[in-house]
């Protein structure tokens, strides 16, 4: 079964002028339809033909299909990370980051020089870890959190061809400015899914589990 496409949650014009449409079109229209192109070549006559998830291609692949799949993932979700129209992080989230970055700025610091300083391409993501822990990753190339069985809440992407038409060579500019684009409910919401696809309850002293039900009862989260 073919992967497809997503369609993108704006229009081609709606991120400018921090991102051009032309980028779009580009980054987009060719590159990221490229890596769903390329997987959907791979799989072709394979026991994966029949999976219907992009993430259970990723976990059952390796080389030159992992690639391809992983990238179509992280660029699905790159797109899920902004919006025309963004609202600051609300007072629940803005707890938890406080809990395991000491404040926003560090925080906004900290994921800003990582992707700076990321050496040639990748990705870097703001990730819940195994120990219900927030931290930033780099990840060079297509790698991506859901193999290291962690859970994505945000990512910039730092290949060159995210931003090369608008900035060039210039990187810290293109993350300074996509940063006013970030859609901090779409980051929320991962943090709900995380809670929805457990397999057992919370433990009576999760922070991370009382930090949802919170948020679950101010219906702070995108549905």
């Amino acid at each position: 079964m073919a992967i497809q496409l997503i369609d993108l949650p704006f229009a081609q014009d709606a991120l400018e002028p921090i991102i051009s449409k032309e980028t779009i079109q580009y980054h987009y229209g060719k590159h990221h339809q490229a890596y769903v192109n390329n997987t959907n070549a791979l799989i072709k006559d394979t026991e994966l033909d029949n999976e219907i998830l992009l993430i259970d291609i990723i976990k059952n692949s390796d080389g030159m299909l992992f690639n391809n799949a992983a990238q179509a993932f992280n660029h699905e979700f790159y797109w899920m990370c902004l919006t025309p129209d963004p609202l600051p992080p609300s007072a629940k989230f803005l707890e938890l980051i406080t809990r395991d970055f000491g404040s926003f700025e560090s925080f906004k610091d900290e994921f800003l020089s990582k992707a700076a300083t990321l050496f040639g391409s990748g990705w870097v993501w703001l990730e819940l870890d195994i120990h219900e822990k927030l931290i930033i990753t780099q990840r060079a190339n297509a790698d991506t959190p859901i193999v290291h069985h962690h859970t994505p809440l945000l990512t910039m992407d730092v290949w060159e061809h995210a931003y090369y038409i608008d900035y060039r060579n210039d990187r810290k500019k293109y993350l300074e400015s996509l940063w006013d684009l970030i859609d901090w409910k779409f980051v929320a919401s991962n943090v709900i899914e995380y809670y929805n696809d457990l397999t057992q309850p919370c433990k009576d002293n999760s922070e991370l589990c009382t930090y949802i039900e919170q948020m679950q009862d101010l219906n702070e989260v995108r549905t």
